[in-house]
């Protein structure tokens, strides 16, 4: 077991520990200020905590464009590392498969921070899920913030951005709300491919965790595109997809300026 290893393991307990004191600090805030524990508060929580853990795994993000703050936000998927990456990029809501929120510590904070969760097999659900994004889209600007979809409905090793299902872009073509396109890579040290860290397929999440720990150095790229409107799901679905395929392409080490953390 290398030292690398052990020591981020120590970090990252302790980096989950520091969340739920902060989480516990937050409501209090709420409380004190007899205010609701909002979408907003919760996603700042959440960001706060998403740079910790990121920081114990000693993994760095490197951000061009400006975040959304509004509407539907949708990027290719690579592993869970993608919440943390996105969540500490930008204060923002995800859209996330059932399972996790049965994942011990995970799925409390993932309910904690206002998670929406898809079943992805059923119908309902998937017709559930976009009536909430409906409804919290369509809320008053000052308590809005960003939907984060990942539309290929599943991680992959990023050797391609599978197709877009068009499902959960209906109720942004519907009301009008801008839909903003987003790319994340990971560029590892020493020449390792990406998907070494790609979270893909029957393997387990301890074992790609214990992975992670190991890693030597860990840069996560994300991409913003302009936001755009759209009048139809599919078309949507169908340029969004080819907006972060191009963006995958390029990559955002090529381009300046940026905001890392």
């Amino acid at each position: 077991m290398s030292f690398r290893r052990c020591r981020r393991a120590v970090a990252l307990a302790l980096a989950l520990a520091l969340c739920l004191v902060r989480l516990c600090f937050a409501r209090l805030a709420a409380m004190c200020a007899g205010e609701a524990f909002t979408p907003i508060r919760r996603a700042l929580w959440l960001q706060s905590c998403c740079r910790s853990v990121l920081a114990s795994l000693g993994i760095r993000f490197h951000v061009q464009g400006a975040p959304p703050v509004v509407g539907l936000l949708v990027t290719n998927h690579l592993s869970y590392l993608d919440i943390l990456i996105y969540g500490a990029a930008l204060p923002c809501v995800f859209v996330s498969k059932a399972e996790i929120a049965r994942w011990p510590f995970f799925g409390f904070t993932a309910s904690q921070s206002g998670t929406i969760f898809i079943d992805r097999t059923s119908r309902a659900s998937t017709q559930a899920v976009a009536q909430e994004i409906a409804r919290r889209i369509a809320g008053p600007l000052s308590s809005s913030i960003p939907i984060l979809v990942f539309p290929e409905g599943t991680s992959t090793d990023g050797s391609e951005v599978h197709r877009f299902h068009s499902g959960l872009f209906e109720p942004a073509a519907a009301s009008g709300a801008p839909v903003t396109a987003a790319a994340v890579r990971y560029v590892l040290e020493g020449g390792v491919p990406e998907r070494e860290l790609c979270w893909y397929g029957d393997e387990g999440f301890l074992p790609h965790l214990w992975k992670a720990l190991a890693v030597p150095g860990f840069m996560a790229e994300v991409r913003f595109s302009q936001p755009r409107i759209y009048a139809d799901r599919r078309v949507a679905a169908r340029e969004t997809h080819a907006e972060v395929a191009a963006m995958r392409e390029t990559g955002v080490s090529q381009a300046a300026p940026a905001v890392s953390g």
